[in-house]
């Protein structure tokens, strides 16, 4: 380990869970300062050299070692204090030691750099703990400074390390929000799969154009579908960081290209009713399906992209979702704001050009009123997808907006399957002869 003549020696260890570094010097040491020892989550300033200067033969050792997994066995429950509050585990646990060292009293405090891995709550207390036989304690270790994304501690002594965050607990049980979170993601998920079935099987009007619905549907489903499995196996899945990235990251492009797929549906409309013909017949001149499925899933991809350029460390929440610390979130709220607002500017500019229809239009009645009902079975897909993302903004004060937000968001895909095919004509004459096929040939049997 050592190098002829006293030199330091500097080695880096990896093995599986464990990450770490070991520095020696001797009694020739040349150096002023030892670099700093570093691990992927953790770092540590200490003064080897001071160290080795007041002992017998001059040298020292440090071994610095960090533990990926140590958090599932030496939890943050095993902090002990007053208060009742939400113990977190921030940091991998981290050791430093002095081995082969004959006097390993310390000569200034050792400083830690701990890198968040849990999601930072601007309103939580971070305490510096150290490992003593069964618990952790802050005793001889205090906070230096910290951000949104590190912490510096400071230790008067050499042990086993983490970094924890205290939140007050939550007043009301989540028992029962998860049930109902459970219970009405599912109940969406069934409804979304019908809404597809019917789209995709059932024979529509010529003037029907169904390629924007659909591909809401296959977003938002997809989106729910791995939702909900994922905080169904967040305690798996949670500890693979990896993993949680990739799934915000998809989350993300799923949730933002369904609001895509909702714009290019008002952007449908509007050409309809501007034209006053069929979707389908303008969608042939200038707007091929081809065309809509690469503006509605390529613009998502780009900002997904782009977001993952600036700040990688934005995705992998502590529900495997974006980070809400640093304005990260706004990489999702930003472009779904963007398309709400001109929606709205759409919708506006629809109303006005159907009122001016109506003034001048006296043939094609029929035609007109069922433009009309197009243009509000739309808007009311425009609220109901797009505006119960505006409760996300204050569901953290209070219950009962949480719950809202949760009912609201759960159910997009039984709106959608109750407003264009339970209340459509046509569609519901093909329900009812599906329905008494079935029935005569279970009669036959």
């Amino acid at each position: 380990m050592c190098k002829g003549g006293g030199m330091e020696d500097h080695q880096t260890t990896f093995e599986g869970a464990e990450e770490g570094q070991v520095f020696i010097i001797g009694p020739q040491v040349t150096l002023d300062k030892i670099p700093q020892l570093t691990t992927t989550n953790s770092s540590v300033d200490i003064d080897l050299i001071g160290i080795a200067k007041n002992s017998n033969d001059r040298s020292a050792a440090v071994a610095f070692m960090s533990y990926t997994t140590m958090e599932n066995l030496l939890k943050a429950d095993f902090f002990n204090t007053t208060n009742d509050t939400i113990k977190t585990m921030m940091s991998t646990v981290i050791s430093a030691t002095l081995p082969k060292t004959s006097n390993t009293t310390l000569t200034k405090a050792v400083n830690f750099t701990f890198r968040h891995i849990r999601e930072f709550d601007p309103n939580g207390s971070l305490s510096c703990v150290y490992w003593n036989i069964s618990k952790w304690i802050v005793d001889g270790c205090s906070v230096l400074n910290s951000n949104s994304s590190h912490t510096v501690c400071s230790c008067v002594h050499l042990s086993t390390f983490a970094l924890i965050m205290q939140t007050s607990s939550s007043p009301a049980p989540s028992d029962l929000l998860d049930l109902l979170n459970l219970v009405c993601v599912i109940v969406g998920l069934v409804f979304f799969s019908l809404a597809l079935l019917s789209f995709a099987l059932c024979q529509w009007s010529p003037g029907v154009n169904n390629v924007a619905r659909i591909n809401i549907c296959i977003s938002l489903l997809s989106a729910h579908l791995l939702f909900l499995l994922t905080q169904q196996f967040l305690s798996l899945i949670r500890p693979q960081q990896v993993l949680c990235v990739v799934i915000a990251g998809l989350l993300h492009f799923l949730f933002l290209s369904a609001f895509v797929w909702m714009f290019i549906e008002a952007v449908l409309v509007f050409i309809c009713v501007k034209n006053l013909s069929q979707i389908s017949s303008k969608k042939r001149e200038v707007l091929s399906s081809v065309f809509l499925c690469v503006i509605g899933y390529m613009v998502a991809l780009v900002v997904v992209c782009v977001s993952i350029g600036l700040v990688p460390e934005g995705y992998g929440s502590e529900h495997c979702w974006i980070k809400t610390d640093e304005g990260f979130i706004w990489s999702f709220l930003g472009p779904v704001c963007v398309i709400l607002a001109l929606n709205m500017i759409f919708f506006i500019r629809i109303v006005i050009i159907l009122n001016s229809a109506l003034t001048k239009l006296n043939s094609e009645v029929s035609q007109m009123k069922q433009t009309k009902v197009m243009v509000f079975k739309t808007l009311g897909q425009f609220v109901v997808l797009g505006c119960p993302w505006i409760l996300g903004f204050f569901t953290n004060t209070s219950e009962m907006l949480q719950i809202l937000f949760l009912v609201l968001n759960s159910q997009q895909g039984t709106f959608i399957f109750l407003i264009y095919c339970m209340l459509n004509n046509e569609i519901r004459q093909q329900y009812w002869k599906c329905f008494t096929y079935l029935c005569s040939g279970r009669k036959q049997h």
